[in-house]
């Protein structure tokens, strides 16, 4: 795999036991969606997105109750025992919340701040500073995330104000743009000033546009040498928002920029969480960024395939390759760079085949009942008959046994 894009460098951030930035592969992370205040069930689905590969897991800290309840979500996942860091989303009182709970300041890796939404008139500089102070006395690393839904209205007005007396004026696009840039970049500079260092710094600033996101962060990352968090807020449901996500962050993580990165899709009804994380691995994997797990080569299909066993097959192994990946992961080096292709007639089935790991070439419409699968290139054997589907499974599960270097070999 090729992994040739080069990298910004920004400062490296500690989050538990996480980096972020300072040229570490690229962190994906995701949010619950649950009441914080139920312990049992966020704990569960924090869980839940780790083991789907979420390497940071944000959590809503609005209430007192929420704040209380966080220490305890951390016990829950200690004992499980998960141990993603969990990072703290304050609005508006989370000065006061980390005060009050110093078992929440504590149990937390990381806070987000929205400086935004931090406080109001002559509050907001207070407030902003005692979150800093706390995460100072707490040695926790802090998030300036900038929202285009809730920017700074003091900032936004002094440089509307400012940007009328220019010669040739910003239109109101760029003008938000660079108002996003210098609400993230002010608000770091002041919270250096409070004794901050910059390496426990991140940055971001989410917007619901593809262009907005990409020249705000080119802008950002020409401006500062922060890690960066990249993510298209409020990015919709299926297909829209995984393809919006994609066409932004694909662009940035091309050119170097971003450090650790959300897929925000709204779930579908009674969907499941962890589609955003999987849509993040795959989009980094894609790239040739990191490596998550096998990943499944399949033609779309034409009239050569009017059967639809091709793509049953194709979806069986890749959920069977997930499922399979954190035992492999646990017992073997290298199991998730392996490739696979499940090709539905002759036209491309033996050529792609050869180009993966392992592949099986499936006969199209008319064809001969016979299905070679390929292993590294070279031809193992033909299969047959109605087992196609175990048999194959059963191929993939051997050839990982025997080609992948076990974790406890040199001990044995």
């Amino acid at each position: 795999m090729d992994y040739s894009i080069k990298r910004r460098v920004t400062s490296a951030v500690q989050v538990g036991q996480v980096l972020v930035g300072g040229g570490a592969p690229v962190v994906v992370q995701s949010m619950t969606n649950t009441d914080t205040v139920d312990v049992v069930g966020t704990a569960v689905q924090c869980a839940e997105l780790a083991r789907a590969g979420s390497e940071l897991v944000r959590i809503t800290v609005n209430t007192p109750e929420a704040a209380t309840a966080v220490p305890k979500i951390r016990e829950h996942l200690d004992r499980m025992p998960v141990d993603v860091p969990l990072i703290g989303d304050f609005h508006y009182n989370g000065h006061r919340l980390l005060l009050d709970n110093p078992a929440c300041a504590e149990a937390l890796a990381k806070y987000r701040i929205n400086p935004g939404n931090v406080g109001f008139g002559r509050k907001k500089d207070e407030q902003f500073a005692q979150m800093i102070e706390l995460a100072c006395r707490y040695d926790k690393p802090v998030r300036i995330g900038v929202n285009w839904g809730s920017l700074d209205q003091d900032l936004l007005a002094r440089m509307m104000d400012e940007n009328a007396k220019r010669a040739d004026p910003l239109d109101s696009v760029d003008m938000m743009r660079a108002a996003m840039v210098a609400s993230a970049l002010e608000s770091a500079a002041k919270a250096e000033e409070l004794g901050l260092p910059g390496d426990r710094i991140i940055l971001s600033c989410k917007v619901s546009g593809v262009q907005d996101l990409i020249a705000i962060y080119r802008d950002l990352s020409a401006q500062s040498g922060y890690a960066l968090h990249l993510g298209l807020t409020e990015a919709g449901m299926g297909s829209k928002g995984i393809v919006a996500s994609t066409a932004a962050m694909a662009v940035l993580l091309q050119e170097g920029i971003g450090d650790t990165i959300r897929v925000s899709l709204t779930p579908e009804p009674g969907g499941k969480r962890t589609q955003e994380v999987i849509v993040a691995q795959e989009m980094l994997q894609t790239m040739g960024l990191r490596a998550f797990t096998p990943m499944v080569t399949a033609c779309p299909g034409c009239g050569r395939t009017t059967s639809t066993f091709f793509q049953e097959l194709a979806q069986t192994i890749q959920n069977h390759v997930r499922e399979k990946m954190p035992q492999w992961r646990a017992e073997y080096d290298g199991a998730e760079n392996m490739t696979l292709a499940v090709m539905g007639c002759i036209v491309n089935g033996p050529g792609e085949s050869k180009h993966a790991n392992i592949g099986i070439s499936l006969p199209g419409t008319g064809e001969v009942p016979a299905a070679p699968v390929f292993e590294d290139g070279v031809k193992t054997v033909t299969l047959r008959g109605d087992n196609i589907a175990a048999e194959f499974t059963a191929i993939v599960d051997n050839y990982v046994a025997r080609t992948y270097k076990r974790k406890n070999a040199s001990a044995s």
